[in-house]
């Protein structure tokens, strides 16, 4: 695997020492993929991913994630049941989604919508062109491989907020190896689905699914880039 194109990168702070110059350039240069080639990734590649990953800090050190990850025949079993599945039922995921976005909450969650349907050139308004673009989220953009993101029921939140870090640490490492990624909150909609295709036990709360493998770099869906806030907004500072 070849480096990631780091260019996108802000200049580091003065004093900024090598290794936060690598993390702040991973950080500021990886997105959100939506469009893969076929192309299957070595499997040694993929180990390199779990094995950096696997060292996220989590609450006692319970580690309490498990990756079930689906490839070829089985990944072409999953898309098929899911797109059925959406068709017919309504979404009815383990963890419950947020109960609305509010304030600048929602103003970042349209433009973050709103920037990727630029890019695709579906105008404001179409919702049957926007809904096309949602379904490809049970495509999984044509990624080669989904990993299906789990906590043991019982640590609750907790084990939420834990696999929320090793999602983030998986993504980093990912494309420190040049492998284009994208965190999907839609898969854990239909967890009967994931656990069905896929062995999931039912004590495992569904989390979210990481969809993994090369990017369609000549694809729309894949030039748009959202923002971020200034630091200063997110936090308070008390002397």
């Amino acid at each position: 695997m070849n480096p990631p194109n780091m260019q996108a990168a802000v200049a580091a702070p003065a004093g900024a020492t090598p290794a936060y110059e690598t993390l702040s350039n991973l950080l500021h240069t990886r997105y959100s993929c939506r469009a893969f080639v076929p192309q299957a990734l070595e499997r040694a590649t993929i180990d390199r991913i779990l094995a950096a990953a696997q060292r996220t800090a989590s609450w006692c050190n319970a580690q309490p994630w498990q990756l079930t990850i689906a490839s070829g025949a089985t990944l072409a079993r999953l898309r098929s049941a899911l797109q059925a599945h959406v068709a017919a039922e309504p979404p009815a995921p383990d963890l419950p989604w947020p109960r609305e976005y509010r304030g600048v909450y929602q103003e970042r969650r349209r433009e973050c919508g709103w920037g990727l349907y630029e890019a695709l050139g579906i105008p404001k308004g179409d919702r049957e062109a926007s809904a096309r673009q949602a379904a490809e989220n049970f495509t999984m953009f044509g990624a080669p491989h989904v990993a299906i993101v789990s906590s043991d029921e019982a640590l609750g939140v907790y084990g939420a907020v834990d696999c929320g870090a090793y999602v983030g640490n998986f993504l980093l490492a990912a494309h420190s190896l040049g492998v284009a990624t994208v965190a999907q909150a839609a898969l854990a909609a239909y967890p009967g689905v994931l656990r069905e295709v896929l062995g999931i036990a039912a004590d495992r709360n569904i989390v979210c699914g990481i969809s993994f493998g090369l990017a369609d770099a000549a694809h729309a869906a894949n030039r748009y880039r959202t923002q971020r806030a200034a630091p200063g907004d997110s936090v308070t500072w008390l002397d």
